[in-house]
């Protein structure tokens, strides 16, 4: 099964400017990605979907492929789902066949390239048509305000609070990757869709970078782990 990796990755950014492109832990946000797709074990190739040449330069540079993104899908308001259904137009005008694509996002980079590999033989071996990267927890409360102002608690009953050790473990889509076959994001409009699994990864990992104050954390984390593990795109 060929399984490529389609990174999204546009000019323009409100938190941060020249988010994708930032310093972080020294070399640009984005080829940490780009490096841990390149060190999967199953990922065929790399490639970077981006309206800025700059990007698709150093994109090239550290070893990806590049496929220019039109500016009508570029905006604050586009979707990912536009940028990832472009690349699989291009892909076939190339007459590459693809059976899945592994969409990372640059904004998380605490993940190492063998989530990937992890996350791609339980794909496979599951025979899931989608699959998300995720966290658990067991001991969050979640509260929602309704349209009356009140509060609701969500996963659990406030009047009957039972033992953390006793809460039912929650699993929290955190963003870092999907992966999905072609098919599915033609046909659903969506990244998710069909047989539908889930990669749970550590909870630190979730971490992501939107602003300075989430680069600052993000840059502590990956000092203090990767200490601990060796090799940062491990």
């Amino acid at each position: 099964m060929r399984v490529d990796a389609v990174i999204l990755a546009r000019g323009g950014s409100k938190g941060i400017p020249g988010k994708n492109i930032i310093d972080f832990c020294g070399k640009p946000l984005m080829i940490w990605t780009i490096d841990q797709c390149l060190n999967s074990k199953f990922i065929n190739e790399v490639w970077v979907s981006s309206d800025d040449q700059k990007i698709l330069d150093l994109a090239v540079n550290s070893g990806a492929k590049q496929i220019k993104r039109p500016d009508s899908i570029s905006g604050d308001e586009s979707s990912s789902e536009s940028g990832w259904l472009h690349a699989i137009k291009y892909l076939k005008s190339q007459n590459i066949k693809v059976d899945s694509i592994l969409a990372p996002q640059v904004t998380s980079p605490l993940r190492g390239s063998k989530d990937f590999d992890l996350a791609i033989q339980q794909f496979i071996s599951n025979k899931f048509d989608s699959l998300f990267s995720a966290s658990t927890v067991n001991d969050l409360f979640f509260w929602r305000l309704n349209e009356k102002g009140s509060l609701n608690s969500i996963n659990y009953d406030y009047k009957n609070r039972q033992r953390r050790q006793n809460f039912q473990e929650q699993i929290i889509e955190n963003g870092s990757f999907y992966l999905f076959k072609p098919h599915i994001l033609i046909e659903e409009k969506n990244r998710l869709g069909g047989k539908i699994g889930f990669f749970k990864m550590e909870f630190w990992k979730m971490f992501e970078i939107d602003d300075m104050s989430d680069l600052k954390i993000c840059t502590a984390i990956m000092n203090e782990f990767t200490e601990l593990r060796g090799n940062k795109n491990d």
